[in-house]
């Protein structure tokens, strides 16, 4: 039997798999995403993180929640797991922020001193009404840019700023 991916198999105008583009592969039947709900970093100090996220201008949603069992267990595919979770959103609603800390297993910690350039989730961005009056904030919190202030044309003003166990933190501010 052919192989269907294999070029041999396929006529040569039919593209492979890695040839498409994402736009020229149609949606199989109910695999549309319909939102964008929530990013994840698990964090060490739960407390320290939520705090550092909702003087940022983040707010709490809801109460902190335990969560453990089969449920997550087959979800993360780590038996016998529990984790501390709170969700965090914009004012007004919007996409969230979970903040994770695993009770058990022990966290691993990851590289506190990544770069942008290393692989894997390296920023969670957040448009500012005034970029230098949160730095000037985040300063006098500890925290400090990864690089300077930088400003793309006549419409943003962006600063990566190193927040707690390393997670950085975009800041971008429209300007014009």
């Amino acid at each position: 039997m052919l192989d269907p991916e294999d070029a041999a198999a396929r006529p040569a105008s039919a593209p492979s798999r890695t040839d498409r583009k994402p736009s020229d592969q149609p949606p199989g039947p109910g695999s549309r995403i319909r939102r964008f709900d929530h990013v994840g970093i698990t964090v060490a100090d739960l407390a320290a993180a939520t705090e550092f996220f909702v003087r940022l201008g983040l707010e709490v949603v809801g109460a902190p929640m335990a969560v453990e069992g089969e449920f997550l267990d087959t979800v993360i595919g780590i038996p016998d797991s529990r984790t501390q979770i709170v969700m965090l959103a914009p004012p007004g609603g919007g996409t969230t922020l979970e903040l994770s800390s695993f009770d058990r297993p022990d966290h691993r910690p990851g590289l506190p001193d990544a770069m942008a350039n290393e692989l894997g989730l390296r920023n969670v961005a957040f448009e500012v009404d005034d970029l230098d009056a949160a730095l000037d904030q985040l300063a006098a919190d500890g925290y400090g840019l990864v690089g300077g202030v930088g400003q793309h044309e006549q419409s943003w003003r962006m600063a990566y700023v190193r927040g707690p166990e390393g997670i950085i933190v975009s800041l971008a501010q429209r300007v014009g």
